[in-house]
């Protein structure tokens, strides 16, 4: 490897803003992505070939750090069984499973929702305090993701008559809210060892319902442009992302880096457009803004009463 290459590597890699603006990037395309598998791969064959791609590429490079760092980890092992196969498996298979149903505009600004859910996940299970911006930036965004589901139709919200993708989306924020809460309580052990370990426990549990899948003749083996995606979606939102985001938290501390998140919400749809063609009607982007603002409002460091 040249000297170049290497050079170009390391300023990469010290260079937070562009790793975590690449993450955000890498997230969003997952919407993209979800719907491009329609009819080339179905959803549980995804989540088990993206974990198992993920489990052996993970291992390969730190088997020798986890075998050091298992017994910090061995005591917290059913929790982070719990862990894979909510934040992983369940979240996956329901943002997989929604595309077949709804835009990959709604998927993209419906994630927006997860730090909400954190927040209020930390107001009910840990009696974190809230400031009063805190809480109106929690309806707004709830008002926003309502603005989506319902299609800025306020006779399809009042009939709750919400397209079932939006709720499966919705559903599946509320699991990966569950899984980062849970990150609260996680072994004291190096990111990505501790990710690798999830990856390898998410590769197993995705197995049960995949054979689920077979059984009930739903399964889909991947086509040529299956692979692609399968391949996209393990190489890039699932090991690249994580590598990046952990690395932009060392590099700039995680409240700095956490913000960045919220970038989600404004590529997907973005991307959805570009690269689907779908439409970018006015209640998307009303929902758009009201999101972010809320996230906004929601991130602020107030005083608390």
């Amino acid at each position: 490897m040249s000297s170049t290459s290497i050079g170009l590597g390391g300023r990469l890699y010290g260079n937070a803003i562009l790793l975590l603006i690449l993450t955000t990037l890498f997230w969003a395309g997952n919407a993209v992505a979800g719907r491009l598998a329609i009819g080339e791969v179905s959803p549980m064959v995804i989540v088990t070939l993206r974990w198992w791609i993920v489990a052996v590429v993970m291992g390969l490079f730190l088997w020798p750090r986890i075998r050091a760092e298992w017994p910090m980890m061995k005591p917290y092992f059913g929790r982070m069984i719990l862990m894979a196969g909510f934040g992983f498996i369940a979240f996956n298979s329901l943002f997989y499973i929604a595309a077949y149903t709804t835009t990959a505009v709604n998927i993209g600004i419906i994630q927006g929702s997860v730090p909400i859910f954190v927040l209020i996940g930390a107001m009910l299970f840990f009696q974190t305090r809230t400031t009063l911006a805190q809480v109106i930036g929690i309806f707004i965004t709830l008002v926003g993701v309502a603005l989506v589901a319902s299609k800025g139709n306020l006779e399809i919200l009042l009939s709750l008559s919400v397209n079932p993708g939006d709720g499966i989306m919705l559903l599946a924020c509320l699991l990966y809210s569950g899984y980062t809460l849970a990150l609260r309580q996680r072994p004291q052990v190096s990111g990505l060892v501790f990710f690798a370990v999830l990856s390898m426990i998410a590769a197993v549990t995705s197995l049960p319902a995949l054979w689920f899948e077979i059984a009930t003749n739903t399964a889909q083996w991947p086509t040529f442009n299956g692979w692609m995606v399968v391949l996209y979606i393990s190489l890039f939102p699932s090991c690249l992302a994580q590598i990046f985001f952990m690395r932009g938290v060392e590099l700039i501390g995680p409240a700095r880096a956490g913000v960045f998140v919220n970038l989600v919400p404004i590529f997907a749809p973005i991307l959805a457009v570009l690269v689907l063609g779908e439409p970018f009607r006015w209640h998307h982007g009303v929902a758009l803004a009201l999101v972010l603002g809320g996230i906004y409002l929601s991130e602020r460091k107030g005083s608390k009463s």
